[in-house]
């Protein structure tokens, strides 16, 4: 793999996005959005655009800059080396099964079983331990204190974020007369990203779980700080602090940062399960559950896009059917693990889907744009 140059790797703004974007499209998929009203969503009426990023390789947006840092890093022959709450461990898995790079990936216990069978099946060298994220990165570091091996930072890696940034790059040409961006905050790689590509011309919000407000505190402090970590998306939003590098991007270009509840990610994924059959996980409808708890409130024609950024979770097992081939359990919010143990608030829903003919009607399907 071929070495940035420093000035480049120090670099994110629309020029060093477009040019990364250049390379990772090879290995990446354009994700599809859908354009629809949201009110079929059981919320007021308005445009709303989603960007179905979940569709992503590895199942999340972070497949992006786990490429960008792959292909333009000098890797040595150790390999690299990843932590992650899981979805960024499994992104670095895939990209480095596909260029034949070894990997070892770092996840706190409570890593969704959905992730981490993503990661073992992509042939990294998995460790599982800890509770948080910052316990999986604390020992990434001495591995490669010990090894040798490129770290791939989850989010605080301009490599990272130039990846990331390639979904907005998408996301402008898929619906360029959007006014809004949600998107969901954990360390920052992909709202710095996406923000640093619209730099102001178009309103970017964070949305961040109350249980961890990393962006939010930071903004607060006037810098990144210490928050507690922890909620029903702790996998994939939790890192304790937003990152050094995002913080600056963000100050600048991000408009606002809502928080959200554990029960309005719930609802936020049975949302996009009964209105799109789009199955989220708890991170990954964080940015859905600002509009749809109503945390964020559009004005009166204001085009909103939301980013549904990842789909690794076990709420949908078409392993555990019932009698009929017709149904199936879901459960949605079956993937958080919280302190080893599943959430006590997360229950089994039971969903019958008892095909029967029927004439389909032209407002059946919001259209879908490649």
């Amino acid at each position: 793999m071929s070495s940035t140059t420093a000035s480049e790797a120090r670099t994110v703004d629309r020029d060093a996005i477009a040019a990364m974007e250049r390379i990772i499209r090879p290995h990446a998929r354009r994700t599809s959005v859908i354009e629809l009203d949201a009110g079929e969503l059981g919320l007021a009426p308005g445009a709303l655009t989603i960007k179905l990023e979940l569709l992503q390789h590895a199942g999340s947006f972070k497949s992006r800059g786990a490429f960008a840092n792959l292909l333009t890093r000098a890797v040595p022959s150790t390999g690299v080396a990843a932590a992650s709450g899981g979805n960024h461990g499994a992104a670095v898995a895939y990209a480095a099964m596909k260029l034949g790079i070894p990997a070892k990936i770092f996840v706190p216990a409570i890593s969704s079983p959905a992730k981490i069978e993503r990661i073992r099946g992509y042939g990294a060298d998995l460790t599982v331990g800890g509770e948080r994220y910052a316990d999986a990165a604390a020992a990434c570091e001495r591995w490669i204190a010990q090894t040798g091996a490129l770290s791939v930072h989850a989010f605080d890696q301009p490599e990272t974020m130039l990846g990331q940034g390639s979904l907005a790059l998408e996301l402008e040409q898929q619906a360029p007369a959007l006014d809004t961006v949600l998107v969901a905050v954990g360390g920052g790689g992909l709202i710095g990203g996406i923000a640093a590509w619209y730099a102001g011309r178009v309103k970017v919000v964070g949305v961040e779980p109350e249980a961890s407000p990393t962006l939010h505190r930071a903004l607060q402090a006037g810098g990144p700080v210490d928050v507690e970590a922890g909620g029903i998306a702790a996998d994939s939003l939790a890192p304790r602090r937003v990152g050094e590098h995002v913080f600056p991007i963000a100050r600048d270009h991000v408009a606002e940062v809502v928080l959200v509840g554990d029960g309005a990610i719930r609802d936020a994924q049975a949302r996009l399960w009964n209105g799109l059959r789009v199955v989220a996980e708890p991170g990954g409808s964080a940015a859905f559950a600002a509009l749809a708890s109503g945390r964020y409130r559009p004005r009166p024609g204001e085009r909103v896009g939301v980013v549904v950024s990842g789909g690794n979770t076990v709420a949908v097992d078409f392993a555990r059917q019932t009698a009929s081939p017709q149904t199936f359990v879901t459960g949605f919010a079956s993937a958080a693990m919280l302190g080893g143990a599943r959430d006590p608030a997360f229950r089994a829903i039971e969903i019958e889907d008892r095909a029967r003919p029927r004439q389909a009607g032209p407002g059946d399907r919001p259209r879908r744009q490649e």
